[in-house]
């Protein structure tokens, strides 16, 4: 650590994340960390202390700011127009007010009805591959079971989970910084999405409400439709498809290669299924895949001795901050010890909605994935999405001791 706190951005170490070469997990990041709470990037400031990070990320002056994501890239379009809508771009009363009417929708009383349907969805998919002792973990687990729970939520057939995984990931690339020659695609990926809203809904109204997720949604929208309005309605299940498909896809194929590269971590979890809760959370502290979140300044104001102007571009490494070492004393991949929180899911106003289906659908399926496939090791090249913003594995292959 530095023995003289560093309060100008003159002085700060300086972080190249618009490289593409950039990683988050590298020594450049660690060395900064070590000697600063924040490093300078070409977009604004980095916060990369976990102590830093806890307090930002809920403080008042600072807003979300992936907002104005479409408007930096001269977007125009569907995604623009909902990405500028939805909960996550919403500050203040209006953030509140979504976020109170569809709450009940992402309950966890909800969540652990639908356990037994995460367990058949994983076993059935665990099924097609484990007496050949090979697969290919994002094609042939993590993206099928990630969509298939969204099909759950919005009782669609589970056959249709091809079709919506291809449109969350064409609808992804605005996500990346070829947002702008990808619009037509993504737009065209958006309006489809909306088409399976739309559909689910009238399908719901049709063969009446229940208890389940998309029923929630709906009847918050029935009681009061200036409460929720029709269009904030398909903007929130839009969020849900595009928000669960993606990251639960990455994180759980994250998790099994935390797990390749502590093999005794992957045998305990085997054989204390109970502590997949814990897996889930321990992969979300050291490999997140939202490898920071992103807030603007409102105001200017003093952090600890440093000036941050209003508008000012403020990003939160949780990755960095999940794995520092003056919070975690071994900050190495374990299971079974008790942790500091992660910023995974985010925290304060703008904390993940869906965080209680996310660790519910990943808990159930590590859980059995231990249980069943045994010493798994990669089997060719791991394929990867860039090591910083929302990252992920493309293409996992592995193989393990085939089931008898």
């Amino acid at each position: 650590m530095s023995s003289c706190p560093i309060t100008t951005l003159e002085a700060a170490p300086y972080l190249d994340v618009s490289n593409p070469a950039f990683s988050i997990r590298s020594k450049e990041v660690q060395e900064a960390r070590a000697q600063s709470w924040f490093a300078r990037t070409p977009y604004g400031i980095a916060v990369i202390r976990y102590d830093e990070v806890n307090a930002l990320i809920r403080d008042q002056r600072l807003r979300q700011g992936s907002y104005a994501w479409p408007a930096h890239n001269k977007a125009v379009g569907s995604f623009a127009e909902w990405w500028m809508r939805m909960l996550l771009s919403r500050e203040g009363a209006d953030h509140s007010r979504l976020r109170r009417l569809a709450n009940p929708a992402f309950a966890p009383k909800l969540v652990r009805k639908l356990t037994p349907v995460f367990q058949e969805m994983a076993n059935e998919l665990i099924d097609d591959f484990a007496k050949k002792g090979s697969c290919e973990f994002v094609a042939e687990f993590s993206e099928p079971y990630a969509t298939q729970v969204i099909c759950a939520l919005l009782g669609l057939p589970r056959s249709e989970w091809r079709n919506l995984a291809t449109l969350a990931v064409d609808m992804g690339l605005a996500l990346g910084v070829t947002f702008k020659q990808d619009e037509a695609k993504i737009n065209e990926a958006t309006d489809k999405m909306f088409g399976y809203a739309k559909a689910a809904v009238e399908n719901l109204k049709v063969n009446g409400l229940g208890e389940d997720f998309l029923s929630m949604l709906v009847k918050a929208n029935e009681e009061d439709k200036t409460a929720l309005s029709d269009q904030e309605l398909y903007d929130m299940i839009i969020l849900a498809i595009f928000g669960g498909i993606d990251t639960t896809r990455n994180q759980l194929a994250l998790g099994m290669e935390q797990f390749v590269e502590n093999a005794e971590q992957w045998k305990l979890l085997g054989e204390n299924p109970e502590l997949a809760r814990a897996a889930v959370e321990e992969i979300m502290r050291v490999r997140p895949t939202v490898t920071w979140v992103t807030r603007e300044a409102l105001e200017d104001f003093n952090y600890q001795g440093l000036d941050i102007k209003k508008g000012t571009t403020v990003h939160l490494f949780s990755q960095a901050a999940g794995t520092d070492p003056t919070v975690f004393e071994n900050p190495g991949f374990d299971i079974t010890v008790k942790r500091q929180a992660h910023f995974g899911f985010g925290a304060g106003a703008h904390h993940c909605i869906g965080h209680f289906i996310a660790r519910g659908d990943m808990t159930e399926a590590l859980a059995l994935l231990a249980q069943r496939i045994k010493n798994p090791r990669f089997d060719g090249e791991v394929k990867w999405l860039p090591d910083s913003g929302n990252t992920g594995p493309i293409a996992m292959p592995i193989k393990f001791d085939p089931e008898n």
